[in-house]
């Protein structure tokens, strides 16, 4: 399927500088059918916002038949732009990923951002690796966001998301936000340094403590697999096609088609009526 790209720059609240968020979309595109809709996705970056990998990574989620929002996640800090994958370059990103503010209000302006496309059914999932694979948990607090497929999430277990180093994720998986939301898949790589063994446990056993509809995937692979550029030789093309088959499978299973309300729900319907 053929796409097209654009960007919406949106106004924010929490931004120091007053700058909007750049958030960039992809869509299908048909040209013999110009007003097919189509569902949505949150793309989250990695630490480099929107780069080469991410952006082709996006583009072939909407060449699936989905439109995609892949909002720049620094914008309190600087630009729209990629930043470079070199060490001044993640040196950078890494500084300001423990400076976040924003990134709840800027997930909530991208799935508004794509509720309001009309070429957008508004069934919403999201997906994102590394520092995007815990803002794609986090996404997954909105009711809104039927399934959520992370990859190599980090901070997750160790609560350091953000300004202060001290999100409330698991915590608010503890209370229950996200019991009876869509559905969660988790994907670790067992040799991942940034999530060792302990916090890929710590992460699996509060998820399933808290009955949240989730699938936990742990594969022979090292942090940022599914990079094709740059990836210091851990890239693993094999892998990421496998992955990217069965992230699609969840994605078309919950919001590729819409099934109506749930039987429990259709049952609370017709007792109210």
């Amino acid at each position: 399927m053929l796409i097209r790209k654009s960007f919406h720059d949106v106004p924010t609240k929490l931004d120091p500088h007053g700058r909007p968020i750049r958030i960039f979309v992809i869509s299908p595109n048909i040209p013999d059918y110009p007003h097919a809709r189509f569902p949505g996705v949150v793309v989250f970056s990695e630490i480099y916002q929107v780069t080469g990998p991410v952006e082709r990574f996006a583009g072939q989620i909407a060449s699936q038949g989905y439109v995609v929002a892949c909002p720049s996640i620094y914008h309190e800090f600087e630009g729209p732009d990629a930043i470079p994958y070199d060490v001044d370059g993640t040196d950078r990103g890494n500084n300001y990923k423990a400076q976040l503010a924003a990134y709840d209000e800027d997930t909530t302006l991208s799935i508004d951002l794509l509720v309001s496309l009309n070429n957008c059914t508004g069934r919403i999932a999201a997906t994102g690796m590394c520092l995007g694979g815990h803002l794609a948990l986090r996404a997954a607090f909105d009711p809104r966001i039927l399934a959520s497929v992370c990859f190599f999430a980090t901070d997750v277990h160790s609560a350091t998301l953000g300004k202060g180093k001290s999100d409330d994720t698991l915590a608010r998986v503890r209370r229950g936000d996200l019991t009876e939301n869509g559905e969660l898949v988790m994907i670790f790589g067992k040799q991942d340094t940034h999530v060792p063994r302990v916090g890929r446990d710590l992460i699996r056993s509060t998820l399933e403590d808290a009955q949240v509809t989730s699938s936990f995937v742990e594969v022979q692979a090292q942090h940022a697999f599914i990079r094709d550029e740059h990836s210091k030789g851990r890239w693993d093309a094999a892998l990421t096609r496998s992955l990217f088959s069965f992230m699609m499978e969840v994605f078309d299973r919950t919001v590729g088609r819409d099934l109506g309300p749930k039987a429990g729900d259709i049952k609370e319907i017709e007792h109210v009526c």
